[in-house]
């Protein structure tokens, strides 16, 4: 076994038999920072790609679903929705261990500090938009004229999706937590009328799963497809807006930080970007980042319930297991109409 957990002869070996014989082997790096399937730069001779695969060990039913992710970035590549080109889906879990596959690597800058900090201050502004723009852009997608229609069920989709993350989190083992289970309950009784709206929705839509131009403020990636399905266009921008709601101890929130003095947008600024690329599009409620913040919450259950079973994708994981009870009760606040807590 190598570095990267899996024999490297072995994929290499099945590479060359889809793509061709290589120049050279090939050569490894992981890509760090995720939380969910591990990724890594692959180099075979001239040849760059990223691949990702679904973590080793038992995972929860439905979890780490990397077909789909395949799937829609083969969907999406011939349309102007920024995504890196899919050049292989290998299902066959002998050759690494589990199933994978392999994507075009795109050069370009990600920024997993939602303050951009290592940015200019006047270059802020600008990359919020850019990713308000990339997300109305997938939004007006059709899906059945991309061959996605089947990809996730018609109407009722907070209804879904809510009884969904509530049978994620109840198949943990951990201990059960009230605000979670709170939460739960008014959003089961909050939900809006279902308005017939219907988008791909990537699922985990924030600014570390986007790629930017190297020097412009434009999205040249979206990544991360994995939670990606049918659904409403306002759960992917209620999720957007969860910086605005959480404090930077907190996964990495704005809450509390100067937005002025930094040059970052307001969220109502964010919003408004994306309804001036999305018109016609209906008021982003309470409830979409009450609901937004639910799903993270459920997330971060996952993580830790990976990271007590030993096969978390990022050793750091177990430190996340907290945030799970503070992004409910951020919801919470929301739901509630109370100021958040600083």
């Amino acid at each position: 076994m190598s570095g990267p957990g899996f024999d490297t002869g072995r994929l290499a070996a099945r590479l060359d038999a889809e793509l061709g014989p290589a120049e050279t082997g090939i050569v490894l790096e992981r890509i760090g920072g995720g939380q969910s399937n591990p990724s890594f730069f692959l180099d075979r001779g001239h040849e760059r790609y990223v691949l990702r695969k679904q973590p080793g060990g038992p995972i929860l039913r439905g979890a780490h679903a990397i077909d789909r992710e395949y799937r829609v970035l083969q969907a999406l590549a011939p349309t102007g929705v920024p995504v890196p080109r899919p050049v292989l889906y290998c299902e066959d879990a002998e050759v690494i261990g589990t199933p994978f596959y392999l994507m075009e690597r795109v050069e370009g800058r990600v920024f997993t500090d939602t303050s951009l900090q290592e940015l200019p201050a006047g270059e802020r502004r600008a990359i919020w938009m850019a990713a308000a723009e990339a997300m109305a852009a997938m939004h007006a997608i059709v899906p059945e004229e991309v061959g996605l229609g089947d990809y996730g069920k018609p109407g009722n989709y907070f209804e879904r999706q809510i009884s969904r993350w509530d049978r994620q989190y109840r198949q943990s083992e951990l201990a059960p937590i009230p605000a979670i289970e709170a939460l739960f309950d008014w959003l089961s009784a909050n939900q809006p009328a279902d308005d017939g709206r219907v988008s791909l929705c990537h699922g985990d839509f924030r600014l570390g799963n986007l790629m930017f131009h190297p020097s412009e403020p434009k999205v040249v990636a979206i990544l991360d497809w994995e939670l990606s399905t049918l659904g409403h266009p306002l759960a992917d921008l209620g999720f957007c807006c969860m910086p605005w709601h959480t404090a930077p101890e907190e996964y990495g929130g704005l809450l509390g930080i100067d937005l002025a003095a930094m040059q970052l947008p307001q969220e109502d600024e964010f919003v408004a970007r994306y309804m001036q690329a999305a018109p016609g599009s209906p008021p982003l409620l309470p409830f979409h980042k009450a609901f937004a913040l639910y799903r993270f919450a459920v997330i971060f259950v996952g993580i830790a319930e990976r990271a007590r079973l030993g096969n978390a994708s990022d050793p750091e994981a177990a430190k996340l297991a907290p945030l799970a009870e503070r992004f409910a009760l951020r919801a919470l606040e929301i739901a509630e109409g109370r100021p958040h807590a600083l």
